[in-house]
């Protein structure tokens, strides 16, 4: 009986293959429904032989039940958006400068669903994984599996453990199907496909996600033993085990190629059966993907072009403003509600008073919105012919709508700013919502609300106050209690655990971003040493341009600033880098200067930085006649070469450093967290 039900499950398994990923189906659907019958029969008659992965698994299960948040082996990070020619070709030209030596670019479509990563084992689906933070996202293991076009199981020749990414989709006529079904119940419509999808995978009951019908492409290959350090070959592989891959992938060689393939997809892709936004190029070899490395937020091997966004025209009825936690004031555009990219629009940003003077705009103008990479609804344009009785010019405010204070403006910035960091409201529950945040403090249970809670009824007034909240006073609150009172004390005290670098991004610095904070921590290792830093001192730290420096000097010329950095040291908050991170893998490097060229092939650059750093060297950008020597790969920048030569620096291999450095390094690298998105 067992060989009967393996045979049963492994054509059912080919039938769904060849119907869901090939679109070649060899069975009618009456005959795999009768044939899924039988084993669903056999299997109930027989449990022991029970297989999470077989095809009956796929009608999903009505038990309800939370989803486990899970950590992503390899985070999930974004892509950098580009919406022109012109940008494609920066990226083309910040690529080949990178690389030095010739380069493919793989052109794909870009799917607007919902990301997934798919975990396999020994060939078997073990764990799907939405993107969540990018960090970790949550289990929805079971309702993938109801994802007819996603393999249980693979057949071919596939590594051991591997992870695929890509979009989970609701393809269009199941959404307009649905929306036809919600409209005749009288239910309210689904805005578009992408949250569709997003919203069925995360339902609780997996025999409606079942029900959905919803489809998925997969685009990306991780891994220990891939088969190819081609990203192309890699997807041809996956296809081959089972995988659902777009038949719309073309390796490019040149920009034209790459300009044909975006214009022909423009209009293209209006026939396709699910939607897309634009177009996804990525360098093909992984061992240049390693080489080029990635930035806080996205690698630096890929980009994403988006298509044009659909417009619509809708009236103008007001203009507010809102104050962020830096200060800047945003003019919002209310307007008639006006259906656009499967959404319902009520309000545009003005982004600030030049784009408002533009335009030339008046209350009761009939304008032109867009999506701005279809995400953010804007003004682009007013329909002049349409102006007949309208009423005033719109004029950016010159004080704030919050405090009243006068508007400032910033040389060379477009943004108005509200001086009054320490007194206006949104500036002060900003910097505190900033401050709690998960890459920051991490402090469980104060969100915007609750944060407003507590500064409308003063106990809060800066972040510091966050300390000496007590439990009775939160328990009295409104939406909170008890249980909620002792869990911030408790999300409190663990936050001081947080390391110095976190703690300087939470402070809220402007410019002072994640990287630029961990760069300012390890570069001086206390905050006092950053409170006495000079201009030059600053600048010379890598990456801190003018800009930055000016304004962590600003931040700490302020008393008040030092005040509040005082009272955090007294609640026990870290203030300087811990010995740990301070304690070098060797001495080896021990006061040289060392400059990184070229490409490499056993190790990233952004891996020899943190090799350099971690064995008392420094890393340094440009060649001058302080540099120990330049860590040389293949293709090296000729205007360094040639400066080397002229200085008489020394050029040490790949292999020359890391036997200068062998021994000294026994444990992982601190620090390096590149991975693939």
């Amino acid at each position: 009986m067992k060989n009967t039900i393996e045979s049963l499950r492994r054509e059912l398994e080919q039938h769904n293959y060849n119907y869901y990923v090939l679109n070649s189906p060899t069975i009618s659907d009456f005959d795999f429904d009768k044939k899924l019958r039988e084993l669903q029969e056999l299997e109930s008659q027989h449990p022991e032989f029970f297989d999470p992965n077989s095809p009956t698994q796929r009608v999903g299960s009505d038990s309800v039940s939370g989803f486990e948040q899970v950590a992503h082996s390899y985070p999930m990070l974004s892509l950098g958006n580009t919406y022109s020619e012109g940008e494609i070709q920066d990226f083309y030209e910040r690529v080949r400068k990178g690389l030095n030596e010739d380069f493919e670019l793989v052109c794909e479509l870009k799917y607007d669903g919902t990301s997934i990563s798919l975990t396999y084992e020994n060939g078997a689906l073990v764990r799907a994984v939405t993107r969540g933070d990018g960090e970790k996202g949550d289990d929805v293991t079971a309702n993938v599996k109801t994802i007819r076009s996603i393999p249980l199981r693979l057949h071919g020749n596939f590594p051991d453990k591997f992870e695929i990414r890509g979009e989970i989709l609701m393809p269009w006529a199941v959404f307009d199907a649905l929306n036809k079904e919600r409209e005749e119940q009288e239910e309210q419509l689904l805005a578009n496909p992408r949250n569709a999808a997003s919203g069925t995978l995360k339902l609780q009951n997996s025999t409606i996600v079942a029900q959905r019908k919803l489809d998925a492409y997969l685009y990306y290959l991780l891994g220990e033993k891939l088969p190819s350090d081609l990203h192309s070959e890699n997807l041809k592989a996956a296809h081959t085990w089972g995988f659902k891959i777009s038949d719309a992938t073309h390796v490019c060689k040149t920009l034209p190629e790459v300009f044909d393939f975006i214009n022909y997809w423009d209009s293209e892709r209006k026939n396709l059966p699910v939607a897309t936004d634009g177009i996804v190029l990525k360098v093909n070899s992984i061992r240049q993907q390693r080489n080029l490395g990635f930035t806080a937020k996205s690698p630096r091997w890929a980009i994403a072009y988006k298509f044009q966004a659909e417009k619509a025209v809708t009236r103008l009825n007001s203009v507010s403003y809102q104050v962020g936690r830096t200060g800047a004031v945003t003019p919002v555009a209310n307007l008639d509600p006006v259906q656009l990219s499967g959404t319902t629009v009520k309000r545009a940003s003005l982004h600030n008073a030049d784009i408002i003077a533009s335009l030339d705009l008046h209350i009761g103008d009939m304008v032109f919105v867009e999506k701005g990479g279809e995400i953010i609804p804007k003004i682009t344009a007013v329909d002049f012919d349409a102006r007949i009785l309208v009423g005033d010019k719109v004029h950016f405010i010159k004080n704030c709508p919050e405090c009243g204070s006068e508007l400032v403006r910033i040389e060379g910035e477009a943004a108005h700013y509200c001086p009054n960091e320490n007194g206006c409201p949104p500036q002060i529950k900003g910097k505190m919502e900033h401050f709690v945040s998960r890459k920051a403090m991490n402090i469980d249970g104060l969100g915007s609300e609750t944060i407003a809670l507590l500064f409308e009824n003063k106990l809060i007034e800066n972040i510091a106050d966050i300390y000496e909240l007590k439990v009775p006073d939160l328990a009295r609150l409104e939406r909170l209690g008890n249980k909620s009172a002792v869990n911030i004390k408790t999300s409190c005290e663990a936050s001081k655990e947080v390391p110095f670098e976190r703690v300087l991004f939470a402070l809220g610095i402007r410019f002072v971003g994640e990287t630029v904070a961990k760069k300012l921590a390890f570069a001086f290792k206390k905050i006092g040493k950053i409170e006495a830093a000079t201009l030059e001192e600053l600048i010379a730290v890598d990456e801190i341009g003018e800009r930055i420096a000016q304004s962590v000097l600003k931040y700490f010329s302020d008393e008040r600033n030092i005040k509040l950095i005082n009272r955090l040291k007294q609640f026990g908050l870290q203030m300087q880098v811990s010995e740990d991170k301070l304690q070098p893998a060797g001495n080896a490097l021990s006061g040289l200067s060392i400059v990184i060229s070229g490409t490499f092939s056993k190790h990233s650059r952004d891996e020899y930085k943190t090799m350099i750093e971690q064995n008392g060297g420094k890393n340094v950008g440009s060649v001058s006649a302080k540099t120990s020597f330049i860590l040389a790969g293949e293709n090296m920048g000729p205007e360094k070469l040639k400066k080397a030569e002229s200085l008489g620096v020394k050029l040490v291999s790949e292999n020359e450093f890391l036997a200068m450095i062998e021994g000294e390094i026994k444990k992982p690298l601190q620090g390096f967290t590149g991975t693939l998105f």
